[in-house]
């Protein structure tokens, strides 16, 4: 008889630290609603070296702060991001946007691969992901208005973003 008691005891005692927990805040940037506008008027030159890092504790590599793309104002002429065949694999058939995370599932800036679609980081952009972790990192993809054959990769985690090719299945 008194078993039944105890156990319940016992049960709610084990149980009281989960009724505790309260979901943690995010620490992840939130996620962009749309990807960066059109360049328009002067685009921003490309240069060694630049600093992106437009308010103190910011990242030194191209970020959203908000709705605004830090980094992508080079315009459609940037040499780095021009193709001489752009989407000479096809366009990304999986969903484009914030409301589209991916999950990646190994590779590196050469070649990473999430769902069965694989994907490069355009060289000039190869230093801006050394923090990115390949088989683990959740990304979003966004259309570039500026540069055809290139998408752009918004890290979710480091709230950081490369351009990259779509290479197939």
């Amino acid at each position: 008889m008194k078993t039944l008691p105890l156990a319940f005891a016992a049960l709610l005692v084990l149980a009281a630290p989960v009724f505790g927990q309260r979901p943690a805040a995010s620490p992840h940037p939130p996620i962009p609603k749309s990807g960066p506008a059109p360049a328009h008027g002067n685009p921003h030159p490309a240069e060694p070296n630049r600093n992106y890092s437009d308010k103190a504790g910011h990242p030194n590599v191209p970020h959203v702060d908000g709705k605004t793309w830090v980094g992508h104002d080079t315009g459609k002429d940037d040499p780095r991001f021009h193709l001489e065949q752009p989407w000479a694999h096809g366009h990304f058939p999986g969903g484009i946007g914030h409301g589209h995370i991916w999950h990646l599932a190994g590779g590196g800036p050469s070649r990473f691969w999430f769902n069965g679609w694989y994907w490069d980081v355009a060289a000039a952009d190869i230093a801006f992901c050394d923090g990115w972790v390949w088989d683990s990192d959740d990304i979003v993809i966004y259309e570039d208005p500026d540069h055809p054959g290139y998408y752009l990769a918004y890290n979710v985690r480091l709230g950081t973003y490369v351009h990259v090719e779509y290479l197939g299945t």
